[in-house]
């Protein structure tokens, strides 16, 4: 049970007045009801929890759609004439039932309100059963749209998957689609033609032929809390073959691959990268948080996606990102590496608002970085970031607007300028042993949890002894990278700190010649030396995210 109402209480002053929270770099204005409904904590939302979820569902790949049924544990907190479930609207609702009693239900859009039985008690729990199909939303370009892809492998054999980050897990099951309440546990049931598999989260309890219905069921059983976004079926003509994992302190973690048949071979090969990546993981952060469910990959007919002990994978097995995005010499298999990276920051630790999906994208993003740097050298996970700074726009912050269930970033700054942050901050402590002290003590006190974006500013204050609330709001609440400002005055060059946050200062390495120059920029101009030009002077763009600039001497 991961609904931290005591973590989201920062969340409710925005929530329930119906609004965005005001910045002025997103256009709050075209936000609707139905963006608050989904991403807020009105009542209906906010007064029960939800502990647990049996979801059946029956995938019918030539009609491309699906019939099912979700049992939802829930305990009341608070008073809860009204529950507040969600699914899409193009799926029907064929009733809801809770104690074999039929409940009234009305639909707003994606809203589903149903009225409970009275007297509901604070602290009782109940089971509601959900009965649902129809045609689900289909992407059009998965991971970055959310649905299901309708797809045919290269023997024109039906294959299927989804994917639903951002949109949610009600455009295809109803629950409550709310990133900050994750059950305790979950049972996932996909029924598919008997000819096929169907694969899922955790671990497979049960298989089951349908005879008469020519059918096969499989059951699914994740034993840790899931965030909606995570669970996933992928139906296909499936093969199955495992490897084991051996930590640090020699226990056993089950790893399961599930792959078309005619791919066998180079699955084999190519997922000899998981034990590296594992390994790599484990060392800076502990081990993988999922064991008891296993680590599994399953093929997709989409790139990839995070979800939890059943990441898809769809880099055809190729190096990189399909091939390209990291250096030419390296070899490493970006879809394992990353939506790996993402069962620590993602889906162990995880947040509550769409909005702070930085946590989840940053920390992931440098993750790949000290992959690199645990297998071939901190140099070479610097070449690896520095290939990544071309990819940084610095057109909006990277914290959005909370509480309206805000997905339209509209730039790749929280991968990619997030983990540049990261970096920076390294890179400004000066001190690799407190730093990755810093990263692990974080992990290990937050996994399995949900936390906000001043949770993790505070945590790392406390455990550094400074005050890093103006360095992440500088990179979090502003597009605007902090400028390091150089001028020739009196025959000697100064230096100083520009930035939107008006008391940043930080702990820079500069090249002079070439030559590594520490030094603590502020607001104020401070003497560098005399006897230089400034075109000798650069900020070290290896360690460090922030411009430089030349301004004339009487600015």
């Amino acid at each position: 049970m991961l609904h931290r109402l005591v973590l989201l209480l920062s969340f409710l002053c925005v929530c329930t007045c119906g609004r965005a929270q005001e910045s002025g770099y997103y256009d709050t204005s075209h936000f609707t009801q139905a963006d608050t409904l989904r991403g807020s904590l009105l009542p209906a939302r906010a007064n029960y929890d939800v502990t647990y979820y049996e979801l059946y569902v029956d995938v019918d790949p030539r009609e491309q759609t699906i019939e099912g049924r979700v049992e939802m544990d829930y305990t009341i907190t608070g008073q809860l004439p009204i529950l507040q479930l969600d699914l899409y609207e193009n799926l029907q609702i064929d009733g809801i039932t809770q104690k074999e009693k039929e409940l009234r239900f009305t639909r707003k859009g994606n809203a589903v309100f149903v009225e409970l039985p009275h007297p509901v008690d604070t602290g009782s729990r109940h089971r509601m059963t959900i009965r649902y199909g129809g045609t689900p939303t289909e992407a059009k370009n998965a991971p970055w749209d959310g649905g299901f892809v309708w797809a045919l492998d290269q023997q024109n054999r039906y294959w299927v998957g989804v994917a639903c980050e951002g949109e949610g897990a009600s455009l295809w099951w109803p629950n409550k689609d709310y990133l900050g309440d994750e059950p305790d546990s979950m049972l996932i049931s996909v029924t598919v033609p008997e000819r096929m598999y169907g694969a899922s989260n955790g671990n497979l309890r049960k298989e089951i032929a349908l005879e008469r219905e020519r059918k096969r069921r499989f059951d699914w059983f994740v034993s840790y809390p899931i965030n909606n976004y995570d669970v996933s079926v992928n139906v296909g003509h499936y093969v199955h073959f495992d490897d084991v994992y051996r930590s640090f302190d020699g226990e056993e973690l089950a790893l399961d691959y599930y792959v078309l048949d005619y791919n066998l071979a180079k699955a084999r090969k190519q997922f000899q990268q998981v034990t590296p990546m594992l390994e790599a993981y484990e060392h800076y952060f502990g081990k993988y948080p999922f064991w008891n469910d296993g680590f599994a990959l399953i093929e997709t007919p989409y790139l990839g996606m995070e979800h939890q002990s059943g990441i898809a994978y769809g880099n055809r097995y190729m190096r990189g990102y399909l091939g390209g995005l990291i250096p030419d010499d390296m070899e490493w298999d970006y879809i394992i590496v990353h939506e790996a990276g993402h069962e620590y920051f993602g889906n162990s630790i995880s947040v509550a608002d769409h909005a702070e999906m930085w946590i989840h994208e940053s920390f992931t993003t440098y993750m790949e970085a000290l992959y690199v740097e645990y297998h071939m050298g901190a140099a070479d996970a610097r070449r690896y970031l520095v290939t990544q700074k071309k990819f940084i726009e610095n057109l909006r912050p990277i914290l959005g607007p909370l509480g309206v269930n805000f997905t339209a970033f509209g730039s790749s700054d929280h991968y990619y300028k997030g983990a540049w942050m990261l970096h920076t901050l390294r890179g400004v402590l000066n001190d690799d042993p407190l730093f990755f002290g810093l990263l692990r003590s974080f992990y290990q006190d937050h996994q399995h949890s949900i936390v906000n974006t001043q949770q993790v500013i505070d945590y790392f204050s406390a455990y550094t002894e400074r005050d890093l609330q103006p360095f992440f709001d500088q990179y979090l609440k502003h597009p605007e990278l902090p400028v390091l400002e150089l001028r020739e005055q009196d025959g000697q060059v100064e230096y100083r700190l520009a930035a939107d946050v008006p008391d940043l200062t930080m702990s820079l390495g500069l090249l002079i010649d070439e030559e590594p120059v520490r030094v603590d920029a502020t607001p104020d101009w401070q003497p560098l030396g005399r006897g230089l030009a400034v075109d000798r002077v650069e900020v070290d763009g290896t360690r460090f995210l922030v411009d430089r600039r030349v301004v004339d001497a009487s600015e």
